[in-house]
């Protein structure tokens, strides 16, 4: 009993931290991080940019998502984002929950 009293946390903990990886795998997948990078600026706005960006805004995730798909230019610079229309709504909220908390 006692050894499943220090299993469990340890599954959550473990569990917590897959979304995060799941995310960046997600991104990494959808060609996201040729363009993007958790803390540098590369052709687009690092992810934590973004965060700060977004920050406060009540309908944050559901405007980034709508830039994921859409794409759009001006925003950060010259180079537009191509849009991402092949992405499923899931995929979309995910990658946006994921660059809004940081990209961690």
């Amino acid at each position: 009993m006692r050894l499943l009293s220090l299993i469990a946390p340890a599954a959550l903990l473990i569990g917590a931290a897959m979304p995060a990886h799941a995310n960046l795998a997600l991104a990494q997948k959808n060609a996201c991080m040729a363009c993007h990078a958790v803390d540098k600026k590369l052709v687009g706005p690092a992810y934590q940019e973004v965060a700060k960006k977004y920050a406060g805004q009540a309908d944050a995730k559901a405007k980034l998502a709508a830039s994921i798909k859409q794409g759009g230019a001006g925003k950060w610079g010259p180079v537009p984002m191509p849009a991402q229309p092949n992405l499923s709504d899931d995929d979309l909220q995910a990658l946006a929950g994921w660059i809004l908390a940081g990209a961690k």
